[in-house]
């Protein structure tokens, strides 16, 4: 997969599974009068070498959610080209699911950089703008008002409630610029360890499906989307009654991307 670090989808994508680790920290079926927060770490490697690093901070006050994130290139990434980026989620705690209102993620690679800001309503995109705005080609798959209805945004979609379905068929995601689907499927349970948890987690295939908002004949959507062997790994917080992932895998021709959930829940 010759093209991952300097892919703005890959690198998206990437956000968007650190930012949903974050998201792990309070209920989706209670209602809190007060502020609780949550700090995590994250690491990001590549053939088992670090190539990234990332913190995140989630607040919740009532019924209304934010997270505030931050990733940064590390190791023998910032040799090729040193990557930087933020991320904001916020939304309201529904009784079945978390709902946003606007997410937002800022990257920049070398001296290439983008951001993108996207408003929802109701499981619906209201609008989403980017900056500086990308350079359509003649092959590019154009995103329809149809691929913006009744969908999710990367970070609240990949959080379920307890008593919810941990592996759904299929998750309807709109990142700012492309719509796709994340078809999940069981795959048993694992023995996972970190600070501030320990215990068996629940294991999703995921199956990348590319639907418009990007470059027909590019590598890495071709690469993605082929791919039968990608994981993510799902972890309760008791204390909160949530599953959230953990850990994540990726294939890659020079060996596997891993995501990995440094702090859960401490």
């Amino acid at each position: 997969m010759t093209k991952w670090k300097g892919s703005g989808m890959n690198w998206r994508i990437g956000v968007s599974a650190l930012l949903a680790f974050a998201t792990a920290t309070f209920s989706t079926g209670t209602a809190y009068a007060v502020d609780v927060t949550h700090n995590t770490d994250y690491s990001i490697s590549l053939a088992g070498l670090p190539i990234a690093k990332a913190s995140f901070h989630t607040a919740l006050n009532d019924k209304r959610y934010t997270i505030s994130g931050t990733m940064n290139s590390a190791g023998l990434a910032d040799i090729f080209a040193q990557t930087s980026g933020e991320t904001s989620v916020s939304g309201i705690v529904g009784r079945d699911q978390l709902s946003a209102s606007e997410y937002r993620v800022k990257y920049q690679t070398g001296k290439k950089g983008r951001a993108i800001d996207v408003q929802f309503r109701d499981g619906d995109v209201v609008s989403a703008s980017m900056k500086p705005p990308r350079k359509i080609p003649k092959n590019w798959v154009p995103v329809t008002k149809a691929d913006m209805r009744n969908v999710v945004d990367p970070l609240s979609g990949l959080i379920f409630p307890a008593d919810t379905k941990v592996c759904p068929k299929s998750v309807p995601v709109f990142d700012g610029e492309s719509r796709m689907d994340l078809k999940l499927s069981p795959k048993g349970t694992r023995p996972f360890k970190t600070e501030g948890f320990q215990g068996d987690v629940i294991v999703c295939g995921i199956k990348f499906v590319p639907k418009s908002g990007f470059r027909k004949g590019r590598d890495d959507v071709d690469y993605l989307r082929k791919l039968e062997t990608m994981e993510i790994w799902f972890a309760k917080a008791e204390a909160v009654n949530v599953y959230a992932p953990v850990y994540v895998r990726i294939p890659t021709s020079y060996g596997p991307v891993t995501i990995w959930a440094t702090r859960f829940g401490s």
